[in-house]
């Protein structure tokens, strides 16, 4: 397994995470509106808006999952951070740096992923991910890549008001 990357500009990452205000904050039906979205649109178990912290990933919202955090250290969303575009990891079991993955070999037994970086407006630094996530492997259509490219987009817009 591969941990998660630290940007080399963590600590200006840092300080926009901490700027939103918004780690350990209640559900909000404005998040939770998107991550329903993506479970019924995509026909997948698990969706996502994580906030990377220093050594955890926070949900802000997540569904199907029945938990508040995770180490980011093994998150999925700590590599999606830093990439460019949408981060798709087709079959966790065929990718060498989640393959041997507590979350792959365990519950909840992740086998597919897809998630896009969430960025502040201000800073236009990465601060979380917004993710879906399966128990089998599968492919994106295009139009799948799009919805998911367009619920980051709309959980971003949300972060930053």
């Amino acid at each position: 397994m591969k941990d998660a990357p630290v940007p080399t500009d963590e600590n200006k990452r840092l300080e926009a995470v901490h700027r939103i205000a918004i780690l350990d904050t209640e559900p909000e039906e404005r998040f939770d509106v998107l991550t329903r979205e993506a479970v019924d649109k995509l026909k997948v178990p698990m969706s996502m808006v994580s906030i990377l912290d220093s050594n955890r990933e926070w949900f802000k919202s997540c569904i199907g999952l029945d938990k508040k955090e995770g180490d980011r250290t093994v998150s999925f969303c700590g590599h999606a951070l830093l990439a460019t575009n949408i981060f798709i990891v087709e079959d966790t079991l065929k990718d060498l740096r989640f393959a041997d993955n507590p979350m792959v070999v365990g519950f909840p037994f992740i086998r597919f992923y897809a998630g896009v970086a969430i960025f502040d407006h201000e800073t236009h630094q990465p601060i979380g991910v917004f993710c879906v996530k399966d128990i089998k492997p599968r492919k994106l259509t295009t139009e799948e890549v799009g919805i998911i490219i367009d619920l980051a987009d709309r959980a971003e817009k949300e972060l930053n008001k």
